[in-house]
C-alpha cells in the first residue's frame, strides 16, 4: 500500500525516530470509527495506524517559520511516532482490587491507583490497567521516558478497555515527555476528559514534549462550560491517533493552545459541542488527517479563534505580529453537519485540501478574525489561506451565505481552486459567491454512491474524478486508496 508524507516541519522528531531504528506499525482503517469503537485494548503497544512519513522543518516553537517546499510526489511510509518498535523492559500493574500498600505492581499483586504505579515507573515501563472501572481525576506529572525508552501508560493488550468515570477531568498530564497513552476508556468527567499539558511553562518548547495519545475513546464530557474531550496545552511534537471523541457538552472535541508539530490522524468526532478541532493560542504546523466529524456543532474546525493574552505559546511578542494559527493542514477528511464546516479566524498559510463537506447549516466556511491589533500587541489578519480539492454537497434552503466574511481579514490573498460546489435540493447550480477568485472549480452533482445512508465516495461516473489540482499532501485517500496525479476532489480518490 502506498502510504503518503507527513508533510512540512518535524524533522527533529523524524531524525529522533530514525536514531531510535523505529519499525512499522500495522495498518488500520481510514475512518477512524473501527479501531477505537472496541473496547479491548490491541495484542500490543506499538500504534496500529498507517499514515505519513515524518515531515522536514523546524519544530522549535520559537518565531514562525515559513513552509518548507513539498517533495514533487508524496514520500511513502508508515505512521511513525517516537515509540514506534520500542518495547517496554518492565511492567506495572493496577487493578481495581489492587492495594497500593502491600501491592508491588506485579500481575499478581497489583497497585490500585495509576498514582501509585507512576511513583516507580522509569523509562521503559508500561503501566497496565487492567479491566475495569477506576475513578477519574488522575493527575500525574512530571512523567518522563526517554528516545528510546517511552513510558507507556494504557490497557493491557488484548483484554478490555479499562475506564476512567467521572472526576473533574479524566486524567491529567502535566510536563511529560515521551509518554504514550492508550487504549481507555474516560467517560463523564465534568470538565476536561483528558487535559495534558505543559503546567504552565508557556515559554519552555520542552516542557511537555513527545507524547502520543492512541486509541482513546472520550464520551460524555462536561456541564455546561468551555469543557473539551481533549485538551491540549502548550504539547510539541504529539500524536492523536485512533481516537474516538463523542457528546461533548459544549467545548471542542479537541481543543489546541500553542501546540506545534503535531498529526492527528484516523479520528472520529461526533456530537462535539462547539467545534471539532480548534486550533489556536499560537498553534503551528499541525495536520489533521483522515478525521471523520459528525454534527460538530457551530465549526468542524476552528482554525484559530481568540485566546488570552498569557496562554499564547511562545508569549506574545511586543516587537513582531502574533498569529493564532499558521501551517495547519487539512486534509482528507470529511465533516457532516455542523453551523459551519471550517474556520479560518485569524489564521495564516492554512490549507484545506481534498475534504467532503456534507450539510453545513448556514455556511459552507468563514474567514473571521476575533483577535485585532491592541493592547501592545500586533496581530496578523487572517490570510494567505487556501481551500482546494474540497467537495461542498449543500442545501441550498438551508445556506445562509456560501462564504461567510468578517472585518479585518484579507480574503483576496486566499486561493481558492479546484472545487466542487452541489446544493442538491436546487434545481439548477448557480456559482457560489466567493470572496476571491477561484478556477477549476465543478458546478454538478458529485454522484456520491450513497449519502443519505453516510456513503460519501464518488460513483463510477462522478465529475470529480480527475478533476483535482495535484497536490503534494495526500497519497491515499480517507478509505486508503491511492490519490492518482490528477486526483479526485473530495476525500475519496476515484478508484
Amino acid at each position: 500500500m502506498k502510504i503518503l508524507e507527513l508533510r512540512a516541519p518535524l524533522t527533529c522528531l523524524f531524525g529522533l525516530l530514525l536514531a531510535a531504528g523505529c519499525a512499522g506499525c500495522n495498518s488500520g482503517s481510514r475512518d477512524g470509527a473501527t479501531p477505537t469503537q472496541s473496547t479491548q485494548a490491541p495484542a500490543t503497544q506499538a500504534p496500529t495506524t498507517q499514515a505519513p512519513a515524518a515531515p522536514t522543518a523546524p519544530t522549535t516553537s520559537g518565531a514562525s517559520s515559513s513552509l518548507a517546499p513539498a517533495p514533487a510526489a508524496p514520500a511513502g511510509g508508515p505512521i511513525q511516532t517516537f515509540a514506534s518498535g520500542i518495547t517496554p523492559t518492565q511492567e506495572l500493574f493496577v487493578a481495581t482490587t489492587g492495594d497500593d500498600q502491600s501491592g508491588d505492581g506485579s500481575a499478581a499483586r497489583p497497585f490500585a491507583t495509576l498514582q501509585r504505579a507512576a511513583q516507580q515507573a522509569a523509562p521503559g515501563t508500561a503501566i497496565r490497567l487492567q479491566p475495569g472501572t477506576y475513578a477519574g481525576g488522575v493527575s500525574l506529572g512530571n512523567l518522563s521516558g526517554a528516545p528510546s525508552a517511552p513510558i507507556w501508560i494504557g490497557g493491557v493488550p488484548g483484554q478490555a478497555k479499562p475506564v476512567l468515570q467521572g472526576g473533574n477531568t479524566g486524567i491529567q498530564l502535566s510536563r511529560v515527555r515521551y509518554l504514550v497513552l492508550a487504549d481507555l476508556v474516560v467517560s463523564g468527567a465534568a470538565l476536561n476528559g483528558i487535559n495534558v499539558d505543559d503546567g504552565g511553562a508557556y515559554a519552555d518548547p520542552e516542557a511537555t514534549r513527545y507524547v502520543s495519545l492512541e486509541r482513546l475513546e472520550i464520551r460524555d464530557v462536561g456541564t455546561g462550560g468551555n469543557h473539551d474531550g481533549l485538551k491540549l496545552s502548550g504539547l510539541d511534537d504529539f500524536f492523536v491517533l485512533d481516537c474516538v471523541i463523542e457528546r461533548i457538552d459544549a467545548g471542542s472535541g479537541i481543543d489546541h493552545v500553542g501546540c506545534h508539530a503535531g498529526l492527528i490522524a484516523r479520528c472520529r468526532l461526533v456530537d462535539t459541542g462547539s467545534n471539532g478541532i480548534q486550533l489556536k493560542g499560537g498553534t503551528r504546523d499541525v495536520e489533521v488527517r483522515w478525521c471523520t466529524f459528525v454534527n460538530p456543532g457551530q465549526r468542524g474546525l476552528n482554525i484559530g479563534g481568540s485566546t488570552g493574552d498569557p496562554y499564547f505559546r511562545p508569549p506574545l511578542s511586543t516587537s513582531a505580529a502574533n498569529v493564532e494559527a499558521s501551517q495547519i493542514r487539512v486534509v482528507g477528511n470529511v465533516i457532516q453537519g455542523g453551523v459551519t464546516a471550517f474556520g479560518f479566524v485569524g489564521a495564516t498559510d492554512c490549507v484545506v485540501s481534498n475534504t467532503t463537506v456534507i450539510d453545513p447549516q448556514t455556511w459552507l466556511f468563514r474567514v473571521l478574525q476575533e483577535r485585532t491589533t491592541g493592547g501592545g500587541y500586533t496581530f496578523t489578519e487572517t490570510q494567505n489561506c487556501t481551500v482546494q480539492n474540497t467537495l461542498f454537497y449543500y442545501s441550498s434552503a438551508s445556506i445562509r451565505a456560501h462564504v461567510n466574511v468578517g472585518p479585518n481579514t484579507q480574503p483576496a490573498t486566499y486561493t481558492l481552486s479546484n472545487n466542487l460546489y452541489f446544493a442538491h435540493d436546487a434545481a439548477t447550480q448557480q456559482a457560489p459567491s466567493l470572496p476571491a477568485a477561484s478556477q477549476g472549480d465543478v458546478l454538478a452533482d458529485p454522484q456520491l454512491v450513497d449519502p443519505a445512508n453516510g456513503d460519501y465516495s464518488l460513483g463510477p461516473n462522478s465529475p470529480a474524478r480527475a478533476a483535482g489540482l495535484a497536490q503534494q499532501h495526500l497519497a491515499e485517500d480517507l478509505a486508503g486508496n491511492a490519490f492518482q496525479a490528477t486526483p479526485a476532489i473530495g476525500a475519496y480518490a476515484a478508484n
